[in-house]
């Protein structure tokens, strides 16, 4: 339904949901387009844009009221959602649009009134002299009580469901539907499979630390490659394993976990602290208990290469 050729009011209220939600879409749209037009000025001096900031964003939010409110009668929130403004103040049951007085007035409650408040805010700030002192008491005064009527506004559109803004209320300006709203068909397909799937991912975000994923790559390695036979004796182990089965390099002070293989040190000595269920990388072999090698058989070794 327009403002042109509009038929009657839609019987079906607006939800106070819905009309919450233009308000928050309303507010993105305010942050996005400062957002946007502030980082233009990145590359310039910076605070360039701090002595001027309340009559930019002044500018701006005249120019979205200009192409929304003026122009469709309706916010870019409320367009989204089917929703418009209509002049309730109109003894006529036929949709009414707002008139012209009432959209300048929603200019100078909305944007002129942040526009005075940041600008005195920043005007007494910086003032010492008594009249500036009570001047802006006076302005807190009536920013509190505006506030507070806000708040008793709200309560009242909670139990009424119209007038979500004071602004609204003191203007008599109301939302209403654009086109009647038909019965939504709702399938829960969708959500029965994001609900499984979430609760597949919960149950795996418990299960997979509980799961030694070392061990079992060692297990699977084990079956997948042929294990080479070495003996246990430590003449075996000084002329086949040159080498330390974690690092690849000459094993510093070796030692043996009860398999054909040589250790540093320091290598199977924290791998056995950070996993008390560490095995062989290269056969598998469960650590059993940690023995040095003799000292002779590393000299050896060393100068035998």
């Amino acid at each position: 339904m327009t403002s042109s050729g509009s038929n009657a009011e839609s019987v079906n209220p607006v939800l106070r949901i819905s009309q919450l939600d233009a308000l928050e879409l309303n507010k993105a749209l305010e942050q996005l387009v400062w957002s946007q037009f502030s980082s233009c000025f990145h590359g310039f001096k910076p605070g360039l844009l701090a002595h001027i900031e309340p009559e930019v964003k002044a500018f701006l939010w005249f120019f979205l009221w200009r192409f929304t409110i003026y122009s469709k009668n309706a916010t870019v929130g409320q367009t989204i959602l089917n929703i418009q403004y209509k002049n309730d103040l109109s003894q006529k049951q036929k949709y009414q649009p707002l008139s012209k007085h009432q959209k300048l007035c929603y200019l100078i409650c909305t944007v002129g009134g942040r526009w005075l408040e940041e600008r005195c805010y920043d005007l007494f700030s910086s003032r010492q002299l008594e009249s500036f002192f009570r001047t802006k008491h006076f302005i807190n005064f009536v920013a509190g009580l505006l506030k507070l009527c806000g708040l008793l506004n709200f309560l009242i559109f909670l139990q009424k469901g119209k007038f979500a803004t004071f602004t609204e209320r003191i203007l008599g300006i109301r939302s209403v539907f654009c086109r009647p709203q038909n019965v939504r068909q709702i399938g829960f397909e969708y959500m029965n499979r994001e609900l499984l799937w979430h609760g597949f991912a919960e149950f795996l975000i418990y299960l997979l630390p509980l799961i030694n994923m070392q061990k079992l790559k060692l297990k699977i390695s084990s079956w997948s490659l042929p294990i080479a036979v070495f003996s246990n004796s430590e003449n075996t182990l000084a002329a086949h394993c040159k080498e330390c089965s974690v690092c690849g390099e000459w094993p510093t002070m070796p030692h043996t976990i009860g398999c054909s293989h040589v250790f540093c040190y320091y290598c199977i000595k924290s791998n056995c602290l950070s996993d008390m269920y560490f095995t062989c990388p290269k056969c598998g072999t469960e650590v059993h208990n940690v023995q040095p090698l003799k000292y002779k058989i590393e000299m050896t070794e060393v100068h035998t290469l």
